[in-house]
């Protein structure tokens, strides 16, 4: 078995063949030169935490010595020979599958607009981008972020939170447009701006010049930011010219059947760099998550090994923004009905209904302590496929955990 790319997805698959029984071979193949390591820290404790922590490994040496599992670190597939069923490697080595398994990741999207090569700009995708914005963002240096959506607004939060001035330059009309529906954006605007964040909505970037060792961000309404540090947070692209290359089917990222095969019966794909049809929610979809990656790596694993089961798990994503958390369950779309759910002081929960009545989402932004169990308990009725009354779902003194039945 030989997976490409130690990411969440990967590294998740590789633990699992073995804990599902596969006793041959398992090749885990990384293009960094260290352990693979969880990212989400990556634009909060690594930036802010005095003392550098380090990443977060998602495997040790130790374990994977234990498992069996043979870690190719620092090495890129260059190419895959369907046919053979080999890879080859950057240095020149090949490798014979039985079955592959393609967890490519994404990349951050690059600016469509002139940008100066002297100019400081940055994007966060791995551990190295993130020390590198560590040793600029200090009390006193000009940070601008290009985008806000989660990666743009948890680095402005970091980034102010160790003295720097912060403008989040958005294109949309609002923060998080994809992410989380209108009145959660609007808490979470109220809570940057509360922090000393400057948020501008609206706001175009026409090109990024160099001014005397600075950037400068031209705005097409002419305004302009200096910035020590520019961070661009617009969004990433499916890393697929791997599997575009060997012929596999791309759809919005390498396209997979409902048991997270490809195109091809002998290779699969699971995380960032694929897109997959979803039951619950009767579309195809391609989601950035950390707890998408590390489920379907254990699920491609299980089908890998013959389980054929369709991945049907719930979407759910979280966001830390200062001392307060996003969580959302399912899919949130604007056709839904939403339904308030008064938390008090503690946070905010909203549910969305289908046009059926049925429960497709909930969104909370608050504490950890007064969020997270609704938010596990709206997933569950999610699953079920439950159609709760709205009267109950807003009403805080019915017991969220009452409506399961």
């Amino acid at each position: 078995m030989v997976i490409v790319g130690a990411g969440e997805a990967g590294t998740a698959a590789a633990v699992a063949l073995r804990e599902c029984g596969w006793r041959g071979p398992v090749i885990l193949i990384g293009n960094e030169v260290m352990l693979p390591y969880e990212r989400p820290p990556l634009s909060k404790a690594i930036l802010v935490e005095e003392m550098n922590p380090g990443p977060k490994l998602l495997v040790t040496p130790e374990r994977l010595a234990e498992l069996a599992i043979d870690y190719l670190q620092g090495r890129n597939v260059e190419w895959i020979d369907r046919a053979a069923h080999t890879v080859t490697l950057s240095d020149g080595a090949q490798l014979a599958y039985e079955r592959l398994l393609l967890t490519t990741g994404a990349r951050p999207r690059k600016l469509s607009v002139p940008v100066a090569p002297e100019s400081r700009i940055a994007t966060l995708r791995t551990y190295a981008d993130a020390l590198a914005i560590r040793q600029i963002i200090r009390r006193g240096c000009e940070v601008v972020v290009i985008g806000g959506g989660f990666i743009g607004l948890e680095v402005a939060a970091s980034a102010v939170s160790r003295g720097a001035s912060v403008t989040v330059v958005e294109a949309g009309p609002r923060l998080l447009t994809r992410a989380v529906p209108a009145p959660v954006a609007e808490l979470i605007r109220a809570k940057h701006e509360r922090a000393g964040v400057r948020i501008e909505s609206g706001a175009m970037v026409e090109g990024i010049d160099a001014h005397e060792g600075r950037s400068k961000v031209v705005l097409a309404d002419g305004r302009t930011h200096l910035a020590d540090l520019v961070l661009v947070g617009i969004g990433v692209v499916p890393n697929v010219e791997l599997a575009q290359a060997a012929g596999l089917a791309v759809d919005n990222g390498i396209a997979l059947d409902e048991t997270l095969t490809t195109s091809d019966p002998h290779v699969f794909a699971a995380g960032d760099c694929c897109s997959f049809p979803h039951r619950l929610y009767g579309a195809r979809m391609r989601l950035e998550a950390w707890r998408n990656a590390w489920q379907q790596g254990a699920a491609a694993a299980a089908n890998m090994l013959g389980a054929n089961r369709p991945y049907e798990n719930v979407p759910w994503f979280w966001s830390d923004q200062y001392d307060e958390t996003l969580q959302i369950a399912g899919l949130c779309r604007e056709e839904n009905v939403p339904v308030a759910r008064n938390l008090g002081a503690k946070g905010h929960l909203f549910f969305y209904l289908a046009a059926d009545g049925r429960l497709v989402a909930a969104c909370a932004f608050g504490s950890l302590g007064a969020i997270a169990k609704e938010i596990r308990l709206a997933e569950i009725m999610i699953v079920r496929g439950l159609a709760p009354k709205a009267e109950a779902l807003a009403n805080p003194a019915v017991n969220i955990k009452s409506l399961l039945i």
